[in-house]
């Protein structure tokens, strides 16, 4: 699942409307909407409290993020896959 659809999915469960959501983030109406048609992206920050309005696991929406962020950098690149073989080879070393 993708970013925009996990958030409207649970926004719905919740019978939330935008607005609420948007105002428990401190955004308007028409960016909650954006972001669930993946026309924007949350910034960070938005990604937190939106776990937080919509009760959903942070790191879990957060790797969400992250993953379209990687994805959307190299999407149509020759060397893609390639490049994030490599980015994650270097990950993985830092982390031993």
């Amino acid at each position: 699942m993708i970013l925009s659809e996990l958030l409207k999915t649970k926004r719905e469960t919740k019978n939330l409307l935008l607005r609420e959501v948007a105002s428990m983030i401190n955004v308007d109406t028409a960016l909650i909407s954006k972001i669930e048609k993946g026309d924007r992206k949350p910034t960070r920050e938005q990604v937190e409290k939106l776990a937080i309005a919509l009760d959903i696991d942070y790191p879990k929406l957060l790797k969400l993020w992250l993953s379209e962020k990687v994805y959307d950098d190299v999407k149509g690149e020759e060397l893609g896959i390639t490049a994030v073989k490599l980015a994650l080879k270097r990950l993985t070393s830092e982390e031993e």
